[in-house]
């Protein structure tokens, strides 16, 4: 028996659109797969294109990725900076009278809520450890650039913020991992606050 083709409807989406519609898909599939089981015919499909008309948008599978990153970035920060009642550009202003405590909690309820996208960064993360991997770069630069915007907001002398910095972050990734292998039975927000009593006391 012939395998019918899968019907594309062939809907003209503004340019905006078509490419919010493939990061979406994109994202759902990386982290159901990670980047090495990812498809493009796959991408494609879940978007009605053809794999030419796929690339015609993003270019290569890797520029996919990072678009996709880049634009979880962007958008968590809109939000992060919404959860915190201040402009963007001042979510990580010492001025702006945010504490580090204050962002940490911010950024673990935006995580709780949004497991499909802290798995897609996790196991991207993981793969990224090979230096092949074409999110390699990004996510160096991201680990160097989350540690450096923690450590402006902490406490202390500089050796004492950058050493608080590096434990919050592997703090909220263990305890995301955690989470993300049995979220029935950990509360990742309850579970961040109870680290978070040990990790600022006295601070």
């Amino acid at each position: 028996m012939k395998t019918q083709p899968i019907r594309r409807e062939r809907a003209r989406l503004p340019a905006a659109e078509r490419r919010r519609q493939i990061i979406e898909v994109t994202t759902r599939l990386v982290a159901e797969r990670g980047f090495w089981g990812l498809s493009m015919q796959d991408v494609a499909d879940g978007c009605a294109l053809t794999v030419p008309g796929l690339l015609h948008h993003v270019g290569t599978k890797d520029n996919l990725l990072i678009a996709v990153l880049e634009h979880r970035d962007e958008v968590d920060t809109r939000t992060l900076a919404e959860e915190l009642a201040v402009p963007v550009d001042q979510v990580w202003t010492p001025d702006a009278g945010i504490t580090l405590r204050q962002v940490c909690r911010a950024l673990v309820r935006r995580n709780a809520g949004q497991p499909e996208i802290v798995r897609l960064f996790a196991v991207l993360e993981a793969e990224s450890l090979a230096p092949g991997h074409p999110a390699h770069g990004y996510f160096q630069a991201r680990q160097r650039n989350t540690l450096m915007l923690l450590a402006s907001l902490a406490p202390g002398g500089e050796v004492a913020r950058s050493r608080l910095a590096g434990q919050v972050v592997a703090m909220m990734d263990g305890l995301q991992i955690q989470w993300l292998r049995d979220p029935a039975s950990i509360d990742l927000v309850d579970s961040w606050e109870s680290a978070a009593e040990s990790l600022f006391a006295g601070r």
